[in-house]
């Protein structure tokens, strides 16, 4: 047979020497026993070449004779042998390569054994350190599963627990909002009695309608009043711009504890596949895929983010409500003591007027008398005017009968000069009482015109305390607070 492609000439079939020579046998070399042996790696574990088994095999060497040892074969070839014995006589192998052939069977079959069984025990300790990783890094995994569920729990205490402090806090700015909305409206109310007040003092008479010190103060209480209306409602304006900034962090606390809530589950569900869940299966190069956008760090400093931005809206929150709260005193501690000093001046102006009508009413009540005593005086005095006309024409009717004496008889004697002067002397009596007279009823005049501006004044201070006592005081007798303001006069 040939062994691996190689022709193997039998030691006693070569050529024979010349005769008469006895030289010695050339000496044949042995034969180059080559080993060649390639080493097996597990695919996966050291390289990735194919298997091949310790093949032992010998490569003989075949020394040639050149020209000269084809004549010697030529020469020395052997008769022709049939070809029943050729097999016989030309054997191809010896018995030493027959013994070298068993003994490279044994060693090399030892061999294959020998690296056999090392393979089987090192696939063996390559399957139990394969093991020991595998469980090794999957324990790693449910470890490193369990401390991010844990991550994600603290997170989500966290957003939960910012979350409900900015929903209360979001209820507690509309619930300023409100009151401040509430006490602008209710503003109106005692802008409106200012006004009115302002209003019915518009409608004193004459020299009453004066600008006064409670006009004043009607005034500037309307001017706190407007006022007031427009700083709370720029400050409702603000609230309900921070209540948008409120809900876009509630809105972004919701949607990173849903992302949590839903990671969790996830994460949950991961941590919870075994070996021998239903669900698994194979999803070739699914490790090939990244399709994540962040890291721990910026994980965490999301959510971080989140809190803090609502932490600082919740600060806004805060720094409004304490505003509110501060404009609600100022506010009310300004609208109290202006409501205060505008009744005061209301009151002092009604004493004022109320004085000066009870100088007038005496004034008038003087003048009436003086009026009555006046009008007896003219009485009197015309009573002593007509009383004087008799004794005039008594003094006058004897001047005239005297005039009828005859003669001589027309003596200017002391009748006839106390006649004249008689006359005279009444005559010169009625001017003077005609004269106090027509005095007298000038002064009636008067004192009926003093009468008749003394009652139109007292008629103008009656209609100003009407005003001012009972249209406008009535209406200020109380502040009109309401629980929005939390004002309580």
């Amino acid at each position: 047979m040939e062994f691996l492609g190689t022709t193997q000439t039998a030691s006693y079939c070569g050529p024979k020497k010349a005769c008469g020579v006895h030289a010695p046998p050339p000496a044949v070399p042995a034969p180059v026993i080559q080993e060649c042996y390639q080493p097996y790696y597990l695919p996966g574990y050291r390289y990735l070449n194919s298997w091949r088994p310790s093949l032992f095999y010998k490569i003989s060497n075949v020394q040639t004779c050149g020209d000269e040892g084809a004549t010697c074969r030529s020469a020395l070839r052997p008769p022709t042998i049939l070809p029943a014995v050729h097999s016989t006589l030309f054997c191809r192998y010896s018995p030493r390569d027959w013994d070298q052939s068993n003994q490279l069977q044994v060693h090399g079959a030892e061999a294959s054994r020998l690296w056999a069984g090392r393979l089987t025990g090192d696939s063996l300790r390559l399957m139990q350190d394969k093991d020991q990783l595998t469980r090794q890094m999957q324990e790693g995994t449910c470890r490193n599963l369990g401390q991010r569920l844990s991550d994600i729990g603290f997170w989500k205490s966290e957003l939960s627990y910012e979350l409900e402090r900015l929903l209360n806090e979001s209820h507690s700015m509309d619930a300023v909002k409100r009151r401040l909305e509430c006490a602008a409206e209710e503003l109106t109310c005692p802008l409106q009695m200012a006004l009115e007040c302002l209003y019915q003092r518009e409608k004193r008479i004459g020299i009453d309608l004066v600008h006064d010190n409670v006009e004043k103060n009607l005034i500037r209480e309307v001017d706190l009043l407007k006022c007031c209306q427009e700083q709370m409602r720029k400050l409702a304006q603000r609230i309900d711009l921070q209540m948008r900034d409120n809900r876009d962090a509630q809105h972004a606390l919701e949607r990173d504890l849903e992302d949590k809530n839903s990671a969790e589950f996830i994460d949950e569900k991961c941590l919870n596949l075994r070996n021998t869940s239903d669900c698994i299966s194979f999803f070739h190069g699914v490790e090939k895929i990244d399709g994540t956008i962040s890291v721990p760090e910026t994980w965490a400093k999301f959510s971080n983010d989140n809190i803090r931005h609502s932490q600082n809206t919740r600060a806004n929150c805060i720094r409004l409500r304490e505003e509110a709260q501060n404009l609600f005193e100022v506010l009310s501690d300004q609208m109290w003591k202006q409501f205060t000093n505008t009744n005061l001046a209301f009151s002092a102006r009604i004493a004022e007027v109320t004085d000066v009508k009870n100088q007038l009413q005496t004034q008038l009540a003087k003048t009436l008398q003086e009026i009555f005593q006046t009008e007896n005086t003219i009485m009197l005095l015309e009573r002593s005017i007509m009383a004087k006309e008799c004794p005039l024409k008594v003094a006058q009717t004897r001047l005239e009968c005297r005039t009828r004496r005859p003669n001589v008889e027309l003596c200017r004697d002391i009748p006839q000069f106390k006649l004249v002067n008689e006359v005279f002397t009444i005559d010169d009596t009625l001017q003077t009482l005609k004269l106090r007279l027509r005095e007298t009823r000038d002064t009636l005049h008067l004192l009926v015109m003093t009468k008749c501006r003394l009652e139109h004044e007292l008629a103008i201070k009656a209609n100003t305390l009407c005003i001012d006592k009972e249209k406008c005081m009535s209406m200020r007798k109380t502040f009109p607070s309401t629980p929005c303001m939390g004002i309580c006069p």
